[in-house]
């Protein structure tokens, strides 16, 4: 099999692990989606080639959602597809799509500039995020009006999303999701006092009951075959899901490498298949 990784970062733990464990048997390829203007490169194997079985798209930047649909024309299989890693770039579409299926997502409204939402009446404690998720983006808590203001001496122009501020013991559930597996780790949330800390190791029977089934419903929701799902407690033990990410990066988990692997070999195997029947 041919695997293509459209990737800035091979070296990254959960892709280089991955790698190691197919490498023996099969070839693994790197596709930069980068070009020396940040657009995708054309001696990439978006020009016409031989194709391989299967791309993991571990990247969510424009260029490499090009590279992505170009190849999916051509008939390859992408995990996750462009469309499904798109719709996790939008905040204002995620939150539609999830509240429509009743997965219990944080509301949230759209307004078209931050300096728009600085002009409305005094918020009550919200968090604020810029509408296209991105490295490096906008999300902070505002409980007043001085310090929306002050957030627009950088972010005026920023189209934004808003969810009220549900208050919490300030530790994000991180979620991650390959083909059906989940892995857990909890994290101190970068709106809790001290800011954001590392992960730590969580067991999937420590997750209160019924945490399960939104998390794995996710994924036929979104069409996504890896991602991650932010959960905080809402009060009761009621999950709330605050973010979902196409292919997070699920560094430290262990099994993690070996399921990413045979996802990529399966959906390689239905590919041919395909192929074949065609």
């Amino acid at each position: 099999m041919r695997i293509g990784l459209i990737t800035a970062d091979p070296g990254h733990q959960l892709l280089a692990d991955a790698t190691a464990l197919l490498a023996s048997r099969h070839e693994v390829m790197a596709l930069d989606p980068r070009g020396d203007d940040n657009q995708a490169s054309p001696g990439n194997p978006a020009s016409p080639g031989e194709l391989a079985d299967v791309y993991l798209l571990k990247a969510r930047t424009p260029p490499a959602l090009a590279l992505a649909r170009s190849l999916e024309r051509r008939g390859a299989p992408v995990v996750n597809s462009a469309a499904a890693t798109a719709r996790c770039q939008d905040r204002t579409a995620m939150a539609e799509r999830a509240l429509r299926a009743g997965l219990p997502f944080a509301p949230t409204r759209t307004v078209a500039s931050l300096a728009g939402l600085a002009a409305e009446p005094p918020p009550r404690p919200v968090v604020v995020k810029s509408r296209h998720s991105r490295r490096h983006d906008l999300v902070a808590r505002v409980d007043d009006a001085a310090q929306l203001r002050a957030l627009t001496a950088d972010w005026a122009d920023e189209p934004v999303v808003v969810q009220d501020f549900v208050p919490n013991d300030g530790w994000d559930h991180k979620l991650w999701v390959v083909a059906g597996r989940v892995f857990a780790a909890l994290r101190r949330s970068e709106l809790a006092a001290g800011g954001r800390g590392p992960n730590l190791p969580l067991a999937l029977d420590a997750l209160p009951p019924g945490w399960l089934d939104p998390v794995l419903r996710v994924g036929p929701v979104f069409s996504l075959d890896v991602y991650g799902v932010d959960l905080i407690d809402s009060g009761g033990g009621a999950p709330l899901i605050v973010d979902i990410n196409a292919f997070p990066g699920i560094r430290g988990q262990v099994g993690a490498p070996e399921a990413l692997a045979a996802l990529a070999l399966r959906t390689a195997e239905r590919g041919g298949l395909a192929a074949s029947r065609a």
